[in-house]
């Protein structure tokens, strides 16, 4: 008995792909159409409602104290950033060292300052002068060689980026520490067989490829400490929101002068979302799937 292949169908078939058309979704239509009609609705009201007073918004966006206030807030926020990266780097290289007691110290650094709300952490920090009243640099069970009065030392700035930098550190610790754990081991292990040093290891190897994990949370924790700056405001420092509440309690205008500081937080936080995005990109080269557009010969 012969047995023959089925007929091969050498032209486009009645379902060819390349003459399909997109399938028509009535529920996609409706969803599009429910939310133009609540955008239309939120601008109206936004337009409509004369208690916004737009004009006063306007009026203070550019205010002196405004922008003053802004920019202690960028700078609370880098340095609380860069502070608590450096710290918290430390600590994620305790966390991973096969050494006991360092391991321990640091896990328990971080849960410390994980669990306490960073407000309660501002405010103690803010009244440690009455713990002590005075800092110093001491002998070890010896003479003071220099002290200093602490409500000299400890003013808003100062508690403010304390405070912050301690929760930014237990965060980035963790951050820094799932990155770093991400990397595959063999990556290490073939670069011991090069004859790399677990210095020129880690930098060269692991940390270009941990960096793919740990941007994207830091800049999102970058952002979060962007906007608890605000909590400093309960210390009377001047951020930017203590700069809108000076101005709307001596002109009750509170709604218009919260849209200002609206308004100054979204797009600080927008620049920062840009630029997150483009260290994305530039970690992840290589790493990212193209779409072959040229046809098959």
């Amino acid at each position: 008995m012969t047995l023959t292949a089925p007929p091969t169908r050498t032209g486009a078939g009645p379902h060819d792909v390349a003459t399909a058309r997109a399938r028509f979704r009535p529920w996609r239509w409706v969803a599009a159409a429910a939310l133009l009609v609540i955008a239309a609705q939120i601008v109206a009201f936004g337009v409509g409602n004369e208690r916004f007073r737009w004009d006063v918004v306007a009026a203070n966006l550019f205010a002196p104290s405004v922008l003053a206030g802004l920019g202690t807030t960028v700078l609370l926020a880098v340095l609380a950033m860069l502070i608590g990266s450096l710290v918290g780097g430390l600590l994620a290289a305790a966390q991973l060292s096969d050494f006991g007691p360092v391991r321990w110290a640091a896990t328990l650094y971080v849960g410390i300052f994980r669990g306490i709300p960073p407000l309660v952490q501002l405010i103690f920090w803010f009244n440690l002068a009455y713990l002590l009243p005075r800092l110093s640099i001491d002998v070890p069970f010896g003479p003071t060689l220099i002290s200093w009065s602490t409500n000299d030392v400890i003013t808003p700035l100062t508690a403010g980026v304390i405070g912050l930098s301690l929760v930014e550190s237990a965060y980035m610790a963790e951050i820094i520490r799932a990155g770093v754990l991400g990397v595959d081991q063999g990556q290490r292990e073939a670069a011991s067989a090069m004859g790399f040093t677990p210095l020129q290891t880690f930098f060269r190897i692991v940390l270009p490829q941990a960096m793919r994990v740990i941007i994207p949370p830091s800049g999102s924790q970058f952002i979060s400490v962007l906007k608890g700056t605000a909590l400093v405001s309960v210390i009377a420092m001047n951020d930017l929101l203590h700069a809108v509440q000076v101005i709307y309690n001596q002109t009750y205008e509170i709604v218009p002068m919260l849209i200002v500081a609206c308004i100054w937080y979204l797009a600080v936080v927008t620049l920062l979302t840009l630029g997150q995005r483009r260290l994305e990109r530039h970690f992840a080269r290589g790493h990212v799937r193209t779409v072959a557009t040229g046809g098959v010969s």
